[in-house]
């Protein structure tokens, strides 16, 4: 290309020579192409630039036909048809072919609605997303959805919240008296209010005595429809006798204790709280410490109530008195009141 270039320059330059140097420099020229075509050459090779000069020329030269020698006329009507075309079809090419590219903000709600909703599919999305002023087609939606693995399920936490008036989780957990000796202590609590339902405890836990005290805390028709567990062998021995009072029960996952959270954390709360700070003396002892412990849980605030606590506490106004505080479980905690003066 810089080749043909610079025989351009040469041209257009030799256009300002003498009229005298102009015609002989022609003449030789000509000569040369006279000699070049006696000996049939093959076929020359022509650059773009070359082609663009001479359909430039055709335009501007109506004598242009007679100069040629090494290509004919033809090919330069050839030429200038296929510029046409390059020139129109490259003018008439659209920006982007196809759909218009779907914002990356859209893409990401599409995949988190798809995740947070497994039920849901694409028309479902699609509605939302036109609520929600997106202007996309349902095709693009269900491109850029989540495909799940398995058939969609409701979470674990779905499934709780629909259900919590009607659970009622239990555990088991273990105290160790100042001789060494295991104490197991079952707890039975209701998923709605937090509220302790029954307790009990025993050197030696049987399925048996796990029925037992399941039937002592629901005695007539007060059973729940949903009895949430852990994988004990004494609670997954005992689910037969669990359905016959219809009781249905739910078994969390092996090594997934946050499954029964409600339970696990009244556990840890028991232990940091109270059980951390005493000595248990036997059984007895023990079940002493563990009732007073209840009625200082169900007073106390709880964050999963919004700060309220398992027995309603009502709000007492400044009017009502001034503010003293009573000591529990031995004075570790305090609850405070407002009595009248």
């Amino acid at each position: 290309m810089l080749g043909t270039l610079t025989e351009l320059i040469h041209y257009i330059t030799g256009l300002f020579k003498s009229r005298a140097d102009l015609k002989l420099e022609i003449l030789a020229l000509r000569h040369q192409i006279n000699v070049l075509q006696r000996q049939r050459p093959k076929r020359p090779t022509l650059r773009h630039m070359d082609r663009i000069f001479w359909v430039w020329l055709s335009q501007i030269w109506p004598r242009w036909k007679h100069a040629f020698v090494i290509i004919k006329p033809a090919t330069v009507i050839k030429w200038h048809k296929q510029g046409f075309k390059l020139y129109w079809k490259r003018k008439s090419r659209p920006i982007r072919p196809g759909r218009p590219r779907v914002p990356q903000e859209v893409r990401d709600l599409i995949r988190q609605m798809s995740r947070e909703n497994p039920l849901w599919g694409a028309p479902r999305i699609h509605g939302e997303l036109l609520k929600l002023g997106y202007d996309i087609g349902e095709t693009s939606v269900s491109k850029y959805m989540l495909k799940p693995n398995k058939p969609p399920s409701q979470t674990w936490r779905t499934f709780l919240d629909n259900h919590v008036n009607q659970i009622v989780a239990m555990d088991f957990f273990t105290i160790p008296t100042i001789f060494f000796k295991v104490l197991h202590v079952l707890i039975l609590i209701d998923h709605d209010r937090r509220r302790i339902i029954h307790f009990n405890v025993t050197i030696n836990p049987t399925s048996a005595w796990v029925v037992q005290q399941i039937r002592e805390a629901f005695p007539w028709d007060s059973a729940p429809r949903f009895l949430l567990h852990d994988r004990d062998p004494l609670f997954m021995a005992s689910q037969h006798s669990l359905r016959a009072i219809g009781i249905e029960t739910l078994t969390t996952a092996p090594g997934s204790p946050w499954q029964n959270a409600i339970a696990e954390r009244m556990i840890g709360s028991c232990r940091r709280e109270y059980f951390d700070h005493i000595i248990v003396l036997n059984e007895e002892h023990l079940r002493q410490r563990l009732g007073e412990y209840v009625d200082y849980y169900h007073q106390r605030t709880h964050l999963g109530l919004a700060k309220d606590s398992p027995i309603h506490r009502a709000v007492q106004p400044k009017e009502s008195g001034n503010i003293i505080a009573l000591p529990v479980l031995g004075g570790l905690h305090h609850r405070y009141e407002r009595v009248a003066a």
